[in-house]
């Protein structure tokens, strides 16, 4: 999987209010790199002031929702999750589709981390948006969808809510098991975060319970030495040979909203061929040697 990179796909332009906001907001600026945002980081202040127009915000979500609904990316992100989870149409309507031993199931509830403000960053309601379709074309009910960053605002929080979506209270700092399949959706997340998901669910029988959307692994493979992936997040490291993982198109305008996103599961029949040493040596990570760990730590809320 090693160099795996996304494909740009064009997407065909939509007419929407305060055009000239999202464009400017959304397109990338000349030299900049290919992180997108970094919602779940040490360099923002949790718990940020600032009043919420709750009623307007939530109809730029909708609009957003309505726009890339009509994008030719949205469909190729559709018929990727169709394929990859053996579902029966390119909208998920079948209700016989259940993983086996070959590959993953639908998930039946969602996690969302790291999300950022979406009441004023553009980049952050795009995300949001697709997490609402995603949820949608799932079927996974709202209620059923956790969503967690310390840097939500009260407004927001009551956003969300009124979305259905389930606000969660503790930074739970990815240390979530899981004992029904579940998506998570980690847009441009810390890499601690995605470690300690996957050391909270170490083991052959637990990791195919994981769909995962966010950052490819074999990028964060990439553009790390090795030597300090393998010492800092190892559990990363292992995942980059025992995951698969399928790029989603990205169009030119949206590359600081979904760049080096992927769609990422692990196959259960892959992981028997797994030396059993490998789950009996399951240290919870420490990060000892990262004084920028990119994500806001429970020790650090108050």
């Amino acid at each position: 999987m090693k160099g795996l990179n996304n494909r740009v796909y064009p997407c065909k332009s939509t007419t929407m209010s305060n055009s000239s906001e999202e464009w400017q907001v959304a397109r990338r600026r000349k030299g900049a790199g290919r992180r997108g945002k970094s919602p779940h980081t040490s360099h923002h202040e949790p718990g940020h002031a600032g009043v919420v127009d709750t009623e307007r915000t939530k109809q730029r979500i909708t609009e957003t929702m309505e726009e890339m609904r009509c994008a030719d990316f949205w469909l190729e992100w559709t018929k990727r999750l169709a394929a990859v989870a053996k579902l029966e149409s390119p909208e998920f309507g079948g209700d016989s589709a259940v993983g086996n031993d070959f590959g993953p199931s639908r998930p039946t509830d969602c996690v969302c981390y790291g999300l950022g403000s979406f009441s004023s960053c553009v980049t952050a309601r795009y995300q949001l948006a697709m997490l609402l379709l995603l949820l949608e074309s799932l079927k996974i009910p709202t209620e059923r969808c956790s969503v967690y960053d310390p840097v939500f605002s009260p407004g927001e929080r009551d956003v969300l809510r009124q979305l259905g979506l389930t606000v969660l209270n503790e930074n739970e700092e990815g240390k979530r098991a899981v004992l029904r399949p579940t998506l998570f959706y980690l847009m441009h997340c810390g890499k601690a975060l995605y470690n300690n998901l996957l050391w909270k669910n170490w083991s052959s029988d637990a990791l195919p319970r994981l769909t995962i959307i966010g950052n490819s692994f074999a990028g964060i493979q990439d553009r790390m030495i090795q030597r300090e992936l393998q010492r800092d997040y190892s559990y990363i490291a292992q995942a980059v040979c025992m995951c698969e993982e399928w790029p989603f198109p990205c169009p030119s305008r949206l590359l600081d909203v979904f760049n080096d996103t992927a769609l990422i599961t692990f196959n259960p029949s892959s992981l028997r061929n797994v030396p059993q040493s490998t789950w009996d040596e399951a240290p919870e990570p420490q990060y000892l040697h990262c004084p920028d760990l990119e994500i806001i730590q429970r020790d650090s809320q108050n």
